[in-house]
């Protein structure tokens, strides 16, 4: 096999193994966000005055183990406008009808 070949072909590989972490990476952070939702559900956490405390909502950085997506997909979920943050650190659900499958 010549050289040029196996250069391209590592390049491809490369990309590859890429977009695979990446698209773990988005599939890691959508099951976080669903499991988000349905922890702000179960108290029924739809408005501020009933808002929930969320544990993970800290990034622990002496946390071992495997890496934990839901402090980024809170603040994803938040940014979007989907969930609510209150004064006081609690969270709720700006928008009832909202799902996500996961």
């Amino acid at each position: 096999m010549s050289e040029t070949i196996q250069i391209t072909l590592g390049i491809f590989f490369l990309i590859g193994v890429y977009v695979l972490t990446r698209s773990g990476v988005v599939w890691r952070t959508r099951r976080a966000s669903a499991l988000i939702i349905r922890d702000l559900e179960r108290p029924a956490a739809f408005d501020s005055a009933c808002a929930a405390e969320l544990p993970y909502s800290k990034a622990d950085y002496f946390r071992v183990g495997v890496r934990d997506f839901r402090s980024k997909a809170l603040e994803s979920l938040i940014q979007s406008g989907i969930v609510g943050k209150t004064e006081s650190g609690n969270y709720y659900l700006k928008n009832m009808g909202y799902r996500v499958e996961g």
